[in-house]
């Protein structure tokens, strides 16, 4: 019971999480919304041809067109396959439909693959062990792929999962704004955040633009900030707040940073992209790479942005992701020897071998999904210079940024972790708390969730 209860409370954070990682409101291009958990117990989740496949993913603007290009390339080794993709509204429509199968014993109304947000999976993998099969002996490379992105979906030694889209973080900055105060790309990169937050300072006098900027309710900082320091949040399971000296560190960083007009942290989501980043009120912007599209919103700015690593506390050069999903083999997968070659073929990156893959060249083109395979960051198609970045070729940067990714301990419990530390930081900048009481009431209320 304890697990059903878990389950659905994660369906449910799974919606309000969704916006702030890549995921879809279900909109199309015509303003309705496709599939959910409703239109997939309608659909047909199984096809009786040999080479068709089915799969639910959401989001006709990003996940479905990668979907869509991994078919199609495919299809050079295998003419007769076809891929036949069921849209859901949300991420959460899939949760859903794994925990309502799981819970009546029938996975018979799961499709053969599903696209699952890299978050929650290790969640799902424990509750649910006999949903998911293992695809350990797919024909791929999986070293190329990025260690901490695999780390999502790694079970016991088991790879369960192939990544669609990197959630790479990038460090985005107005080259424009930073000119005017004196500063260019490089000197912002590979440096300490207290360097960051003197060159912030400077910036905010003489162009009143802030250097970095967040959401305040989903504060997706901590977890970048310290996994660039290759730790985590987490240590063996449990909350690693109050004794984690890089964690106090970093929180006294956000603390500064705020106090000196530096980090704008917005009111909600909407007014972090919407008036933050389109707003115009930014030189700065810091967040996983799915964040591109809406920094490119603003075409006036065309040109002056550029992208570089973050600043690290030691003043190395900071790598870390925020966000991503990756394509999962259900239980009832009848064809999984097929199911195994279509993914290792194409989110796996074996196509890219020859220096160019249909499913990452074209995803990227139609969908703007960054993925995570070095071979394919080879393709013309990822060299290329952006024009709203000032030429630079930001998506063959970004693969190489996975690579770099430090690999830290994960948990079920990431997004309650994020709000706890979000509301602490609040707590301190706007209610009185020291810094020592507001980590102690983190650490204590996420303990009190985890049930601790």
């Amino acid at each position: 019971m304890k697990k059903k209860v878990i389950s659905l409370m994660l369906v449910g954070a799974m919606a309000a999480s969704m916006v702030a990682c890549g995921g879809s409101n279900g909109a199309s291009s015509d303003g309705t919304t496709d599939g959910g958990a409703d239109g997939a117990a309608t659909a047909n989740v199984q096809s009786d041809d040999e080479n068709t496949l089915t799969v639910y993913a959401w989001d006709e603007n990003f996940n479905i067109p990668a979907l869509e290009a991994a078919e199609k390339d495919y299809q050079d080794v295998n003419p007769d396959f076809k891929l036949e993709i069921i849209p859901q509204s949300q991420s959460s429509d899939v949760e859903q439909a794994i925990t309502l199968a799981a819970e009546a014993s029938d996975y018979s109304t799961l499709p053969d693959i599903v696209l699952f947000q890299d978050h929650y999976f290790q969640q799902y993998a424990t509750n649910y062990p006999d949903a998911w099969q293992d695809a350990n002996d797919a024909d791929c490379d999986w070293d190329g792929l990025g260690s901490e992105k695999l780390s999502y979906s790694t079970v016991d030694g088991k790879h369960f999962g192939f990544p669609v889209d990197a959630g790479t973080a990038i460090f985005a900055y107005r080259t424009d704004l930073l000119e005017q105060c004196g500063y260019t790309i490089d000197d912002v990169t590979g440096i300490t955040w207290e360097e960051f937050d003197k060159i912030g300072k400077e910036v905010y006098d003489k162009t009143n633009k802030y250097l970095l900027c967040m959401d305040g309710d989903g504060n997706d900082l901590f977890y970048m900030m310290l996994q660039a320091e290759g730790v985590s949040q987490f240590k063996d399971g449990k909350p690693y707040i109050t004794e984690n000296e890089t964690l106090v560190k970093v929180f006294n960083t956000l603390v500064t940073l705020a106090q000196d007009n530096v980090l704008y942290l917005a009111n909600d989501w909407s007014d972090y992209t919407d008036q933050a980043i389109q707003g115009d009120m930014v030189a700065g912007v810091y967040n996983g790479n799915w964040i591109i599209p809406t920094i490119k919103k603003v075409e006036s700015n065309k040109g002056n942005w550029a992208i570089t690593t973050a600043p690290t506390l030691t003043g190395k050069e900071g790598y870390a992701s925020n966000g991503g999903s990756s394509l999962y083999i259900t239980a009832n997968c009848k064809k999984a020897e097929l199911a195994k070659d279509f993914l290792a073929y194409t989110f796996g990156g074996r196509s890219a071998e020859d220096g160019q893959s249909i499913t990452y060249d074209e995803a990227l083109l139609n969908g703007g999904v960054i993925g995570t395979c070095a071979a394919a960051a080879e393709s013309d198609v990822y060299q290329q210079g952006v024009e709203y970045f000032n030429d630079q070729p930001i998506y063959a940067d970004i693969v190489e940024y996975t690579q770099n990714v430090p690999t830290v301990e994960q948990s079920d419990y990431h997004y309650q972790c994020r709000t706890a530390l979000a509301t602490a930081l609040i707590n301190v900048l706007q209610n009185g708390y020291t810094a020592e009481q507001a980590l102690e009431e983190a650490e204590t209320n996420l303990k009190f969730e985890m049930g601790l």
